[in-house]
């Protein structure tokens, strides 16, 4: 008697006498009864810079120059960089306006006090407590994440108080931090 199994594929029978059934034929490249129709290849050149013109055509070819940079650039109190495409030439007072329109273009929260770039600092993180100069250029800044921060003067001016400090490393020698000195002392 029979298994099911072989009731199943059918074909079992001709696979026992040594012939392929019909998928494993076809998957074998050979056709059983039907001759396979070649499809027609197109004639490629393997190498279009063969010969002496190869030395040309690289001369002719240049890598293509930067003309923009991705910079990130995170927010306090904001859950995630936004992302701000600039000029090589541009300067940090050009990145925190182009941040800064970003942001309320993306009208992110928490929402902003003012989006005037003066209100704000641009550091190379949030633990770095000096601000980076406004003429800087960002090609030589050596890096494409920074944070923006408020400045004192401006969070100062909307609490009522008088405009103390205006930098983050001013405040901490204001406050007296003992081993900020003695880092100073091992450089």
């Amino acid at each position: 008697m029979p298994s099911p199994m072989s009731h199943r594929k059918g074909g079992h029978e001709k696979s026992k006498k040594g012939r392929l059934s019909e998928r494993a034929s076809s998957f074998h490249g050979k056709a059983s009864g039907v001759v396979a129709e070649m499809l027609p290849r197109p004639r490629t050149v393997p190498n279009l810079l063969a010969g002496g013109r190869a030395a040309e055509v690289a001369a002719l070819v240049r890598p293509p120059k930067l003309t923009k940079l991705l910079v990130n650039v995170t927010i306090q109190r904001s859950p995630g960089p936004v992302q701000v495409l600039i000029p090589l030439e541009a300067t940090v007072e050009d990145l925190l306006l182009a941040a800064l329109r970003q942001y309320a273009k993306e009208a992110r929260r928490p929402v902003l006090p003012s989006i005037e770039a003066s209100a704000f600092d641009l550091h190379y993180s949030q633990f770095s407590l000096e601000s980076l100069e406004r003429e800087q250029n960002l090609v030589e800044l050596g890096t494409r994440n920074f944070f923006l921060c408020p400045n004192k003067t401006a969070a100062a001016a909307e609490s009522g108080e008088a405009a103390v400090a205006s930098s983050c490393s001013k405040e901490a020698d204001k406050k007296g931090l003992p081993w900020l000195k003695f880092m100073d002392f091992l450089l």
